[in-house]
């Protein structure tokens, strides 16, 4: 039994048959069949929860076991079928494990059994509330072995063990790191424990430990993930889930022999008739063409080719009953479908995902949403760098004349923010980030200055990506941001754009980058989704946030994008297209004035869905709201610009709320700005120089009474840096 397409099915182990179970009327996940036969409990998706669901096979009764509007998910069933534990947000938002009683097709009351512990650990990723995942049962039905964070900073955590019951304290069988996918599960002897772990690895593969924990050793072996693993109720097979194909595939592994083979489902019996629809998508000389494409039933239930790779973005419950599904086509496909009417800079090609994803598969991604180039930021999962064999490769083999892949870095350090690092050559610096607490990088050094040096010693570009997800405010209340070193770098001379459309809040972002513009600092607009293009669910599209930029005719290269961008001849949207020019002069030029005038200007825009806000934007103040047409999606208007002093302005578009098709939380696209110089002078802003201080005091405080240095020498030369950047904004009031 297991869950295909959002249903529950069950197929035979020596048969290409599968029987469907459930067809909604939401989605339908995680099923474990009770040890008698009769139920099965599985999770379901519909309205605004995550609940618990049975199902009795021999009728294809369904009923509602929780009601708790909350995520309710992994239910197991003891072994005896008298209790079912499971994973819960029900108690203040966080996941902890639950049980409960069951009796005669009911569920009881539910009983927390892992409390709550908030942590003072300094985790990233990871909430300071501990969490408890993957709960599977001894085999006498007495205890559980749980996954848990506590005491650890990065990575899901280790194996726990405790009784089944409230309060029961858990002891530690064994710390991994692991990465939300290890799902313990017991031999049927109950001796042994097989999970799914990447343990020094880039790949998760299959473990095998001792029930009381111990050393384990590796059941599979491979470049890629094998994940989700349960055993044969005669432990002479494990069912697991792997994605060696690069799509996700059911698999039995021989125990022992350590053979395995795709179980395929190419038959299936579906409850509801079902037709082909046959789907073709062709360009303007009727060619086929890739494409991004939706396919929905009546009831807004998803439905794909077999083999496509489905991805599920963000998305607005009060807006849409399930998120915005999507799949890629390279223009000709079938899908099965109920019978009746049918009415980026910043992509990680592999980053924990269900999908092992490829650079011929990326370019396909691209190609459907009409992207020409995908800058694939290698990158580390915790301990795993998945791309590392694209390390150095530049623009990859598998791009075509009209779809670049290229390869470059994000290097990930979450003290001083995080940092795309386009066009670089040679291979991916490492250890790719600083500051991982309990780590041998747990130093703040080297900073992102020091990185941009070597980065820029090998021809590359340097940018800030998702900067900000809210307003600084480091005059009255510093905080923590996702860039916290920007200002520094800006001041010396390190950074050559910014993610101002990401995955982060794009309004926020603009504020800080207006602030620099203030000060002259000429930074670039550039837009990154931060897709990890091999998730099934989470940002996306490939290309939802893009940056066009104006490059000459002629064939598609790199190095003239890179040039394109590092001259500031960009626009970033997640939608609306947009066109400008002040005095003539094209986005990224300087207007030369002799004195303060009034300065002609042009601005165009068009947009597929209805916009709230048109404006010029001079010196972080709106100049000009232009008039939007009739149906709010277009701009096309010349006028005139008052100019007193140097400064710069540019064209910006926006909404305030979520727009579908558009999958992100709102609108937005700006260009990067027009320069005006007047009489050559620099711009200066007293209160953005102030701003700038304050928050690079801050800074100066917390590294300074930050523990884990290797020295006091490297700290004394990060706090130089530091204040080396203060004295620039300081000559700029």
């Amino acid at each position: 039994m297991f869950s295909m397409a959002g249903s529950l099915w069950r197929q035979r182990t020596d048969s290409t048959l599968a029987e469907q179970l459930t067809d909604g009327p939401g989605y339908d996940y995680q099923p474990d069949w009770s040890p008698d036969g009769r139920y099965i409990v599985y999770v379901s998706t519909q309205g605004q929860a995550m609940e618990l669901w049975l199902l009795e096979p021999a009728s294809g009764r369904t009923r509602q076991l929780t009601h708790t509007r909350a995520v309710n998910v992994e239910p197991r069933w003891s072994p005896d079928g008298g209790r079912i534990v499971y994973v819960s947000t029900a108690y203040h938002r966080h996941f902890h494990v639950f049980a409960a009683d069951f009796r005669d097709g009911e569920l009881g009351e539910p009983a927390l059994l892992t409390g709550e512990n908030k942590s003072p650990l300094p985790r990233y990723y990871y909430s300071a509330y501990d969490h408890e995942i993957n709960p599977t049962w001894t085999r006498d039905g007495k205890s559980i072995v749980f996954v848990s964070n506590r005491g650890r900073i990065h990575g899901t955590g280790g194996f726990w063990r405790a009784a089944a019951v409230a309060g029961a304290e858990p002891v530690e069988l064994r710390y991994e790191e692991t990465s939300w996918g290890a799902r313990p599960d017991f031999s049927p002897d109950g001796a042994r424990i097989v999970y799914s772990s990447y343990l020094g690895r880039n790949w998760m593969q299959l473990w095998l430990m001792p029930a009381s924990g111990g050393e384990p050793f590796p059941l599979t072996y491979g470049e890629w993930d094998e994940t989700g693993p349960r055993w044969s109720p005669d432990g002479a097979q494990i069912a697991f889930i792997s994605n060696r194909g690069g799509d996700m595939q059911l698999r039995l592994l021989r125990f022992p022999a350590g053979n395995s083979r795709a179980l395929e489902a190419s038959n299936r019996r579906r409850l509801r008739p079902s037709g082909a629809l046959h789907l073709t998508v062709r360009d303007e000389q009727g060619s086929l063409t890739a494409a991004r494409v939706v396919v929905t039933d009546a009831s807004g239930r998803f439905y794909a080719p077999a083999h496509a790779w489905t991805h599920h973005a963000e998305f607005d419950r009060n807006e849409q009953p399930f998120e915005a599904r999507y799949f890629h086509t390279a223009g000709d496909d079938v899908i099965e479908v109920p019978a009746g009417t049918v009415s980026d800079v910043h992509v990680h090609m592999n980053y924990g995902g269900h999908y092992r994803n490829t650079p011929a598969h990326l370019v396909l991604q691209a190609q459907a949403e009409d992207l020409d180039i995908v800058e694939n930021l290698i990158v580390n999962k915790e301990q795993r760098i998945p791309d590392i064999a694209s390390s150095g490769v530049g623009v990859d083999p598998a791009s075509t004349a009209g779809t670049l892949v290229v390869h470059g870095q994000e290097f990930h350090t979450s003290y001083w923010g995080h940092l795309g690092i386009l066009g670089l050559r040679g291979g991916i610096l490492l250890p790719g980030y600083a500051g991982y607490p309990n780590t041998a990088a747990a130093s703040l050094s080297p900073t992102n200055a020091d990185i941009a040096d070597l980065a820029h010693a090998r021809g590359a570009l340097i940018g800030y990506v998702h900067p900000f997800e809210e307003d600084p405010q480091p005059l009255t209340r510093p905080a923590h941001t996702d860039a916290d070193e920007l200002p520094v770098d800006v001041a010396l001379g390190k950074v050559d754009y910014m993610e101002i459309v990401a995955f982060a809040d794009h309004k926020a972002t603009a504020g800080v980058w207006y602030r620099l513009l203030n000060l002259g600092f000429r930074i670039p607009a550039a837009a990154g989704t931060d897709a990890m293009a091999n998730y099934a669910t989470l940002r996306g599209p490939v290309g939802l946030n893009r940056v066009y930029a104006s490059v000459a005719n002629g064939p598609l290269r790199s190095d003239a994008w890179l040039e394109s961008l590092r001259s500031g001849r960009t626009f970033a949207t997640n939608g609306p297209l947009l066109n400008f020019s002040v005095g003539g002069r094209a986005i990224g030029s300087t207007v030369p004035l002799a004195r303060g005038q009034r300065v002609p200007f042009t601005a165009g825009l068009r947009s597929i869905v209805p916009l709230e806000h048109a404006q010029v934007v001079c010196n972080g103040r709106v100049a000009r709201e232009l008039a939007l047409g009739a149906h709010r999606d277009a701009v096309e208007v010349s006028g005139t610009l008052p100019i007193a002093q140097s400064g710069w302005c540019l064209l910006r578009a926006f909404t305030a709320g979520a727009e579908y098709p558009i999958l992100d939380n709102f609108v937005y696209a700006t260009t990067s700005p027009v320069y005006v110089s007047v009489r050559g002078e620099r711009p200066r802003s007293l209160e953005d120089a102030r701003y700038f201080e304050a928050w690079i005091d801050h800074l100066l405080e917390t590294t300074a009474s930050y523990p884990d240095w290797n020295s006091q020498a490297e700290k004394a030369g990060v706090l130089k840096e530091l204040t080396e950047a203060r004295a620039v904004y300081e000559r700029l009031e």
